[in-house]
């Protein structure tokens, strides 16, 4: 079958260093929004639907490699290179709590309920923040058995998600025992790892392999190798036909969930891949990379301008944007510079 052309994606320019981790906010009665986290220091936010910058937290003094949004969008957190994980008012942009951590802090995620807060990093140690009590203790789970990774809550908030830097599994703790319950067993480190919107799968991308499993009874259900090494990957929300995935190779890949078939490779990054998302509506994802941007690619338009397009031979036909685009590199119109 002849692979679908891609979409021109909306490229949102703003970080200075690699772009390491994004994260959607579910909708909101004002839209729904996309915070990214990079080594600049400086996690920013968006609008999810046309990536225009709203904002940016000020206060990291190191690279951030984490960052993520409650449920009402109202609060972000980040963690960071500087031993910190910080809460901000998503409004505002101010700094509401700073955690100190003994060592750099990779991930953080907010519970469903708002909370809690959950970090991981360096140190071995999840710990779990009561942001009713931001000056309490936290609670803090049994040793992980090596750097934190990535977090993520699931079943209601009653068990945690965890992956390690330097050891291969997925770790499932419960949280009122505060032990390890399950093992997802991985030959490489899990690089990423993603709870469905509906609850039902975690996707976990490690070495060169894509994962699915059962979120309840932890069975793998579905597992791809690729032919280069997966960073990120990420289950289309609403459906659940078709997934992403993104790494080394610089190419943001989507897939028939069913049949593992590539059905788009959309190029366009100038360095790997370390992050893919799908938006909470499933119909546009955006990638994070190396070269310091963001990319924003459609889902369903492609495919539709795609078949709409094909000429009478079957070859899909050139749209005047496609061309304009083509030969931007060498002249702009006047009238776009204009706009611009």
């Amino acid at each position: 079958m002849e692979k679908k052309k891609a979409a021109v994606p909306l490229v949102c320019h703003g970080h200075s260093r690699p772009v390491v981790d994004l994260f959607y906010s579910p909708v909101t009665p004002d839209g729904y929004f996309l915070i990214s986290a990079s080594k600049d220091s400086n996690p920013m936010l968006r609008n999810g639907e046309t990536g225009d910058w709203i904002g940016t937290f000020e206060g990291h003094k190191g690279a951030v490699w984490s960052c993520c949004l409650d449920t009402n969008a109202l609060r972000a957190a980040s963690g960071s290179a500087d031993f910190s994980a910080k809460v901000w008012d998503a409004l505002t942009g101010d700094e509401l709590h700073s955690f100190e951590h003994k060592h750099i802090v990779r991930a953080c995620s907010f519970s469903k309920d708002t909370h809690l807060l959950l970090t991981g990093g360096m140190e071995k140690i999840l710990r779990v923040y009561d942001l009713n009590r931001p000056d309490a203790a936290p609670k803090e789970l049994a040793k992980s058995p090596a750097s934190v990774r990535t977090v993520a809550w699931l079943h209601n908030d009653q068990t945690i998600l965890s992956s390690c830097t330097d050891t291969g599994g997925v770790r499932l703790w419960d949280v009122r025992s505060e032990k390890i319950v399950q093992t997802l067993e991985t030959k490489a480190p899990v690089t990423s790892a993603e709870v469905s919107q509906d609850g039902r799968f975690i996707t976990t991308a490690d070495g060169s392999s894509v994962k699915f499993w059962d979120a309840n009874n932890f069975g793998l259900v579905k597992s791809y190798d690729m032919s280069f090494t997966v960073e990120s990957a990420a289950l289309e929300p609403k459906s659940g036909s078709k997934f992403i995935a993104g790494g080394e190779d610089m190419w943001v890949h989507v897939f028939d969930f069913i049949t593992g078939e590539e059905l788009t490779c959309n190029k366009g990054h100038h360095g790997p891949v370390h992050c893919v998302r799908f938006a909470p509506g499933g119909e546009s994802y955006a990638s994070g990379s190396e070269d310091g941007t963001i990319r924003i690619w459609q889902l369903s338009p492609a495919n539709a301008d795609a078949e709409e397009a094909a000429d009478a031979n079957g070859k899909p036909k050139a749209g005047v944007e496609e061309v304009t685009r083509k030969i931007e590199g060498f002249h702009i119109p006047k009238e776009e510079k204009a706009e611009e």
